[in-house]
């Protein structure tokens, strides 16, 4: 299963786990565009609000009944805002932070413990390992910028969440990794004038460019097929660390 797998990150990882093998369902707000994608890879569109109790686990219920009980989640689910605590209108209002941390970081545990609740009951692979949670984090949990207060709250969240996880999960043989992708070329930074693009890659020491989703997409396969992954977040980025501004 593949949260946000409509587009961007999740799309590309819905894609590169089908090109190896898997039954993917593509868990969407967008139930469209995630049928779009289902739909080229052979696999299962439904409509997903991850924040939602009920809504996850009617998704993730049904998903199951049609492909399986999955061994994989993939977090891709997440939006993003950019405003200071303190701007010219006064104080952030508190309901634009509510709402990244509620999709972000609520999100991606809400349907952790949905899935790995799952998972726990099935019968052990070779290895022990029942299944593999990765969820998806990003650079500015580690180096937030000004205007990232509610991003990089949400997503630092995810980042601190991983490694309990992984301790909690491991009587189950149930894995937990976090990616913390860089500047990647998604819908949200397709956005920005191409010459606004090509300055953002510039500024990633090596290679000079912003990553592909497919990239995050291949990190993601690499975190299903290691066994030995378990409790990290990955920084995946060029060797970026972003300024204040």
């Amino acid at each position: 299963m593949v949260s946000g797998g409509a587009s961007g990150l999740g799309a590309a990882s819905a894609r590169r786990l089908a090109a190896h093998g898997a039954k993917v369902t593509v868990l969407d707000v967008s139930l469209e565009r995630a049928e779009a994608v289902a739909n080229e890879i052979g696999g299962l569109a439904v409509h997903c609000d991850v924040a939602s109790a009920e809504g996850a686990a009617e998704a993730i219920a049904f998903a199951n009944a049609r492909h399986g009980t999955a061994r994989i989640l993939v977090n891709c689910a997440g939006i993003g805002t950019a405003r200071r605590m303190l701007g010219r209108e006064g104080p952030m209002p508190l309901d634009e932070f509510e709402r990244v941390i509620r999709v972000n970081l609520i999100g991606t545990f809400n349907l952790t413990r949905l899935a790995s609740a799952a998972m726990s009951t099935l019968p052990p692979l070779e290895d022990g390992e029942r299944g593999v949670l990765v969820s998806t984090a990003s650079v500015a949990a580690f180096d937030g910028q000004v205007g990232q207060a509610a991003y990089a709250a949400s997503k630092g969240g995810i980042a601190a969440l991983t490694l309990p996880l992984a301790r909690e999960l491991a009587q189950f043989g149930i894995r937990v990794l976090t990616i913390a992708p860089g500047l990647f070329q998604t819908p949200l930074l397709g956005q920005l004038p191409p010459d606004v693009q090509t300055s953002l890659g510039a500024s990633i020491p090596f290679p000079k460019r912003l990553g592909t989703a497919d990239e995050f997409a291949q990190l993601v396969v690499a975190c299903c097929e290691n066994v030995y992954l378990n409790g990290e977040t990955i920084r995946l980025d060029g060797a970026l660390r972003l300024p204040p501004r």
